[in-house]
């Protein structure tokens, strides 16, 4: 059977690098750090677009069910200000919501800022896609992704998606023992 390309949908949800005011740094440093992460083939899907919670959902719907991603990563919009607008945007396109990430990405970030708990970033399921906000700070994504990452591989195998292999010696996976043992068995 052939591998399945991972796709990863990365949006930029930013009123100012959208517009041209500055460069965009976070989908760059997202995409530094997923291919410093996965060992399996993939290839990203960018946006750059503002803060405008119609346009995120719009964004969103395409990247998960017309481009097919597997797992869709945005930076920015997860603060506390007006235009602030990527968890509403991200909750409303779900499936299920799945709050141990926002909770995990919260927790190490006060380690690092106590601003960290002015952030509503989520993540969430829908259909085969898993959708992860970061913050909007390049070093606060490397963080978050650190955080979470080890779990990103098994939750895209529960919802029937391509497996995948991390740098281990970046980061790795964390897989319970029966689902290795499954694998193993399927030859794949």
């Amino acid at each position: 059977m052939a591998e399945q390309l991972l796709k990863v949908g990365v949006v930029t949800v930013s009123d100012r690098a959208s517009g041209g005011v500055y460069e965009d740094r976070g989908g760059p440093a997202i995409v530094d750090w997923l291919d410093r992460a996965i060992a399996t083939p993939w290839r990203a899907i960018t946006r750059l677009i503002p803060d405008e919670q119609t346009l995120i959902e719009t964004t969103l719907r395409e990247l998960c069910d017309v481009e097919g991603c597997n797992l869709v990563v945005t930076t920015g919009g997860t603060g506390p200000a007006k235009r602030d607008v990527t968890p509403e945007a991200t909750a409303a396109v779900c499936d299920k919501i799945l709050d141990g990430f926002g909770e995990r990405m919260r927790a190490i970030s006060l380690n690092v800022v106590p601003t960290a708990i002015l952030s509503r970033q989520i993540a969430g399921i829908r259909g085969s896609s898993l959708l992860i906000n970061l913050p909007g700070k390049p070093s606060a994504i490397a963080d978050c992704l650190e955080a979470v990452f080890p779990a990103v591989p098994y939750c895209i195998d529960l919802i029937e998606g391509p497996y995948i292999e991390t740098n281990e010696a970046f980061i790795k996976a964390f897989r319970p023992k029966h689902a290795l043992m499954r694998r193993e068995k399927s030859g794949d």
